[in-house]
């Protein structure tokens, strides 16, 4: 039988950081999220880089789960891209000591410096308290994405993510084709939308680090705004477009539906504080094809969701509710493709305005 896992987490931080480490508490948590997660917190490390000067020292352990969802690359790909965006100034919690094995033969796992602050999407864009953190949190978050995108094959080749696609567009749409084919059932809805991206897909453009998974509820949001970004389980490399458009898909605004930059922002708003920041124009009709491509995505991932709990590869039931969203994903994919891309010109950078420093 194999010794529990606070003791493996042990054996661990003591061959691999410090011999006098000593784990204090291992705790789950949940909520949904698509990998293993446990709160920790360790004693013995005072004299390691980033130990806070007293006390045990509290981290995130994240690991592999027993089956993830389309699209998820490995823990040892999450390391090594939080680390390329650390180096870029992403502010996004850090990562240390990976170990293989750590939960479960062939699982990978990494602790998470803890960041304290609120990460529930609906508290994020309407909770009292938060409403001068929200007045911060488009341009920061700006930032914070000009700073992923700022990372490409060309500065960081040694990124475990595979040969940089000639066509992001075209990977996307190989990618949801292979999705859709393996659902259980049709989803027609979904289809007509994909048919639609497939006619109308933009021009190749430049590749960057994408997060996958830039969204309202993947941010640790502060008293005075952005203090992490989260879960960077879909990073690849491809459009940044791509970004822009999950991060307005409907899913993520919270009942804000009046600021399509989750819940935070208008579009043109946001897409300026990102021209700004970056110093790319943007193309609000590449990034509308980009929203409905999300929404297919996050559609079939509903399915996929549903399908861990009933497979027995998840114990969180949450993941039962969760394929109810596929028919608002497919509704909202052909309300965008039929009303069209908003009525915004391409936006330049402002002038003077440059590249901004991440924060």
């Amino acid at each position: 039988m194999a010794p529990p896992l606070s003791a493996r987490i042990q054996a661990h931080l003591r061959d691999t950081v410090a011999a006098s480490a000593e784990v204090v508490e291992v705790a789950p948590l949940s909520g949904g999220a698509c990998q293993e997660m446990f709160r920790v917190e360790i004693a013995g490390l005072a004299g390691v880089r980033g130990a806070p000067g007293e006390g045990p020292w509290r981290l995130a352990l994240r690991a592999d789960a027993a089956q993830s969802l389309p699209g998820s690359v490995p823990r040892s790909v999450e390391f090594a891209v939080i680390a390329a965006a650390v180096r870029a100034g992403v502010p996004t919690p850090r990562a240390r000591w990976f170990a293989q094995g750590l939960l479960r033969d062939g699982a990978g796992a990494y602790f998470l410096d803890w960041v304290e602050g609120e990460a529930i999407g609906s508290r994020v864009v309407r909770h009292p308290r938060l409403a001068a953190a929200r007045a911060h949190l488009p341009g920061q978050l700006a930032r914070a994405l000009a700073g992923v995108h700022a990372v490409t094959p060309e500065t960081d080749p040694e990124l475990p993510l595979g040969a940089p696609p000639d066509d992001a567009a075209q990977a996307t749409l190989d990618g949801l084709r292979e999705t859709l084919d393996q659902l259980p059932e049709p989803q027609p809805g979904l289809e007509l939308a994909f048919a639609w991206l497939d006619r109308h897909r933009p021009a190749a453009g430049r590749v960057t680090l994408v997060h996958g998974d830039f969204r309202t509820g993947n941010f640790v949001v502060g008293p005075d705004g952005l203090v992490g970004v989260l879960d960077w389980e879909f990073t690849h490399w491809g459009d940044p477009m791509d970004d822009l458009g999950w991060l307005c898909m409907r899913d993520w605004r919270f009942g804000e539906l009046a600021r399509p930059a989750g819940g935070l922002a208008t579009r043109a708003d946001f897409y300026q504080a990102y021209a700004d920041a970056s110093g790319v124009p943007v193309d609000p009709a590449a990034v509308h094809w980009w929203e409905i491509a999300a929404n297919l995505r996050w559609g079939t991932g509903a399915v996929y969701q549903g399908l861990r709990y009933m497979m027995g590869r998840s114990g969180d039931i949450e993941m039962l509710a969760i394929p109810r969203r596929v028919a608002e994903m497919a509704w909202e994919a052909l309300r965008l493709l039929d009303r069209g891309p908003p009525d915004l010109p391409i936006l330049p950078p402002n002038p003077g305005g440059g590249r901004a420093e991440p924060a």
